[in-house]
């Protein structure tokens, strides 16, 4: 699957806010956007208006950058959230939230979603006690998420572990920190999602 390589800061820069894609650093002066906040590019500093096509365009490329997913695997879970019932934007983030590299982002174990889908792609954790090692793998409600037993003393979950011990998980979640692991009591809803994304602009986009 093609994914982007480049500098995680300028995808930022380009979107004109954090997205939170490097971890910690983006909590600090090196974060590109509090040193550089304009687009990356001899044209970067230029002002543009967006038309209504290009602002719901940017609104889909941020989504998509948050979670670091590709346009073709996009667009299939925009078309799962078509096809379930209720609100197709919600339905849609609600299946964003639910991809294990997500979930083992929210419980603290990965710095970043990018580093937790690496963590995740390396066979770090397991499902309900299998090994899983599909950063895209959807969870349900009731599944226990945890690092295996083999890997528990893997210095960088044990870091981000006790980095994150006392930072709330998502009420989605339960985390338990003695044992690595967390459950997910129920899918996320829409105020559950801190993220700032205008969702019926990306359900607008591809209903065109």
């Amino acid at each position: 699957m093609a994914r982007y390589k480049d500098e995680q800061c300028r995808i930022c820069r380009r979107e004109g806010q954090k997205l939170f894609l490097k971890g910690s650093r983006c909590y600090t002066d090196k974060c590109s956007i509090s040193r550089r906040n304009y687009a990356p590019g001899q044209h970067g500093q230029r002002r543009t208006k967006l038309s209504e096509y290009g602002t719901q365009l940017r609104e889909k490329q941020r989504t998509k950058s948050y979670y670091g997913v590709a346009e073709k695997q996009f667009r299939k879970y925009f078309e799962m959230a078509s096809n379930k019932k209720g609100i197709t934007g919600t339905n849609l983030l609600q299946i964003l939230e639910s991809r294990l590299d997500n979930v083992v982002y929210r419980l603290g174990f990965g710095s970043s979603r990018a580093q937790a889908r690496q963590l995740v792609n390396h066979g770090q954790f397991e499902v309900n006690g299998k090994k899983v090692d599909i950063a895209s793998y959807l969870v349900k409600p009731g599944d226990i998420v945890a690092v295996r037993e083999s890997k528990k003393d893997n210095a960088t979950i044990k870091a981000n572990a006790e980095e994150n011990a006392a930072k709330p998980v998502p009420e989605w979640l339960e985390k338990n920190n003695e044992t690595l692991s967390g459950k997910v009591v129920r899918l996320a809803s829409r105020e559950d999602i801190d993220i700032p994304i205008e969702e019926h602009l990306i359900v607008e986009l591809y209903s065109k």
